[in-house]
């Protein structure tokens, strides 16, 4: 009867028994189970005698729980190590049958031990709470396949890309976390299905959102079905496909045609991360880096989409990607390098990113991407330069080129030569200067625009600006600068 799990391939009496209870009572399990657990010559283990068939069975003769394990015990783990030393301690004074909800096969964590334990071991499968949900719910698995995850340790992210059953949902707590884990990644209004004791004459079954599901329906046989349109990331990237297909303007649009979204998406998250507190959390404005950096990855989506109708790649393939690059560049995390500090693991990066594209590069500025906002882009070339020496020492001494620069674009605007050149020369400069005082130019740029347009909004806050003169305006400056002085 059942699986022969003997260690070493030769055949030995077998003293441990594992069976499983199914989900109801003792007359649902088959005859020969019932015989074999009444077996006066057998001494019985229960797991628990919270379960109907463990309960009726302990009525007719004497059986030993294990649920004193579970109040003794800090973690599930200690629990199943204690079960597993009881089992085989009393396997050593002759047969022992021991009993499990549902199957051995299915969430029994403590039988996986035992059957690592080397003890000659048994196996008598049973009708497992899987089983029971599929029947209820009314299920086939081979129709979009089948998810079963635990409840004390759901994945991160949690993908419900298929029917997904969640188990070990014994806690109010446990299933209050699952349900909101639930919600964040399934579309609004989406239903779950919630049963306990499936398979049991005491079952109870019921259909709501997350939002609606009482948590204090947890209980040791209680499980949640879930099968729903997918939502996260894997939602966001089959809404995307779909909108490639029956949408005139997404399906219009190319790699090229997206590039000027793209770079404004960037800016809009950037405002709103610089919008984040130094210290703290304010949730508020992390509400608005969520919503900025999901339009990013809208945009990474587009081209996504459009790369796989060409047969390039999919979000997968570029995921793979990504994950294969991580690992290469971080030996001191997945392999046995070494880094100390963070400038360590920088200059590892770089040292294996040119590895990987056939060693040394044939001009340090290789590789300073040419679609780099202009001031970003300008302050990475003069890095590049700075490691082979061409660079100033200090900040003083570049000032008196940046003189010299706006010297000459003021020969040029006399017709001299030619000014956007000296313009770009003296914006070359500036950014030389910002670099050796340790400022972003790009930063210090964007906060003076912005001081600039707080001031220009108060101006207009006094009044209209169309019909004052010159001499007005600037009067109005300087007294919203010293409104602000104040």
């Amino acid at each position: 009867m059942g699986l022969d799990f003997a260690v070493g391939g030769a055949s030995r009496f077998l003293m441990i028994t594992i069976v499983g209870l199914g989900p109801g009572t003792l007359d649902g399990i088959p005859t020969p189970v019932r015989e074999l657990l009444l077996d006066p010559g057998n001494h019985v283990v229960v797991r628990t005698l919270m379960h109907p068939a463990a309960a009726d069975l302990a009525g007719l003769r004497q059986v030993e729980p294990c649920d004193d394990l579970y109040e003794r015990s800090e973690t599930f783990d200690d629990v199943y190590s204690a079960i597993v030393d009881r089992v085989v301690e009393r396997a050593g004074h002759g047969p022992v049958v021991y009993a499990v909800p549902g199957s051995p096969l299915i969430g029994e964590f403590a039988v996986r031990s035992l059957l690592r334990s080397g003890s000659p071991v048994e196996i008598v499968p049973g009708v497992s709470f899987v089983d029971a949900i599929l029947t209820e719910v009314g299920y086939d698995p081979l129709d979009r396949g089948l998810q079963i995850l635990n409840g004390h340790e759901l994945p991160d992210p949690l993908v419900l890309d298929k029917p997904t059953i969640i188990g070990h949902l014994d806690r109010p707590e446990t299933l209050a976390e699952v349900l909101d884990s639930v919600a964040r990644v399934t579309p609004e209004g989406s239903t779950v299905t919630v049963l306990s004791d499936a398979g049991a004459s005491a079952k109870r079954v019921l259909t709501g959102t997350p939002s609606e599901v009482d948590a204090g329906l947890a209980g040791l046989r209680t499980s949640l079905f879930i099968d729903s349109d997918p939502g996260g990331l894997v939602g966001a990237v089959r809404v995307m496909r779909k909108l490639r297909v029956e949408c005139p303007w997404d399906r219009s649009q190319t790699h090229a045609s997206l590039v000027g979204n793209l770079v404004e998406e960037v800016y809009e998250l950037i405002e709103a991360i610089n919008s984040l507190p130094a210290e703290g959390v304010d949730w508020i404005a992390y509400a608005a880096v969520e919503d900025e950096l999901g339009d990013v990855l809208l945009q990474v989506l587009f081209h996504e989409a459009i790369a796989r109708e060409k047969g390039a790649f999919d979000i997968d393939g570029a995921a793979e990607v990504l994950r294969q690059k991580l690992v290469r560049r971080h030996p001191h995390v997945f392999a046995d390098t070494v880094a100390e500090d963070a400038a360590e693991v920088k200059r590892n990066w770089d040292r294996i990113k040119a590895e990987e594209m056939g060693g040394e590069p044939e001009s340090v500025l290789d590789g300073v991407p040419s679609g780099m906002p202009a001031l970003q882009r300008a302050s990475k070339v003069q890095n590049r330069a700075a490691k082979v020496g061409f660079d100033w020492e200090r900040a003083d001494q570049v000032v008196p080129k940046v003189a010299e620069e706006l010297s000459e674009l003021t020969e040029a605007m006399s017709g001299a030569g030619d000014p956007g050149a000296e313009l770009g020369d003296l914006l070359f400069s500036v950014v030389n200067l910002a670099r050796h005082l340790g400022i972003d130019p790009e930063l210090a740029l964007r906060s003076s625009t912005e001081t600039f347009e707080r001031r220009f909004r108060r101006m207009e806050s006094d009044g209209p600006l169309d019909d004052l003169d010159l001499d007005e305006l600037n009067r109005r400056w300087e007294r919203v600068k010293e409104s602000e002085s104040r």
